[in-house]
């Protein structure tokens, strides 16, 4: 399910649920992704909202890690300061976090950068060795529970035979069947990044 999800609906949200934003200029972020809608919030915060319901869990448990993570890794990342609740219609809970500025990756301009390429491993490599998630609040965490890359298996082929138009599928078929060969991870749970490209970066 997706929705429509406009600046006056944005406006109501805040205003209701964070009276002391309320007098904040907001304006459409058109750049923004595939899983959020995003508005700025004068000119230090930005408002996320879930587009659809496969990104409806994602304001909950980023406002629960992402304070925890940022002040142990070597770049920034979005540090969440308010989680607002479903409401006026709209249905899933949303975020507002701290604006970050910069520009929108290109991958052409990082291909000869090996100093980006050593920071961008730093950063990943950084988070693998955090403690993991039971260090950080004892409990169970059904976000973080392990899945196997064969749980996938049925959605990735078609996946693959979506875009077979434009990307060659034969090649992203033998890199996922590669993949899918590797062994299980036996040791102890670590923290990945679950969806690092361009994208997902500011420089």
């Amino acid at each position: 399910m997706e929705v429509e999800i406009g600046a006056e609906l944005v406006r109501q949200l805040v205003d209701t649920q964070f009276p002391a934003w309320s007098s904040w200029p907001l304006r459409r972020w058109e750049r923004a992704g595939s899983d959020h809608v995003i508005y700025r919030l004068g000119d230090c915060l930005a408002v996320r909202l879930p587009r659809g319901d496969w990104a409806a869990g994602q304001a909950r448990k980023e406002h629960a890690w992402l304070p925890r993570l940022a002040p142990h890794l070597p770049l920034a990342i979005p540090t969440p300061v308010g989680l607002g609740e479903a409401a006026l219609g709209y249905p899933w809970s949303w975020s507002v976090a701290r604006w970050l500025d910069g520009e929108a990756v290109v991958a052409e301009r990082l291909a000869d950068s090996e100093e980006t390429a050593c920071d961008l491993a730093a950063f990943l490599t950084t988070l693998q060795r955090l403690p993991a998630p039971d260090s950080f609040a004892p409990g169970p965490h059904p976000e973080l529970r392990r899945r196997t890359l064969a749980a996938k298996d049925d959605r990735v082929r078609a996946s693959i035979a979506a875009v077979a138009a434009v990307f060659e599928a034969d090649a992203l078929t033998r890199v996922w069947e590669r993949a899918l060969a590797a062994p299980v991870w036996a040791g102890k749970p670590v923290w990945c990044h679950g969806d690092f490209h361009v994208g997902n970066l500011l420089m």
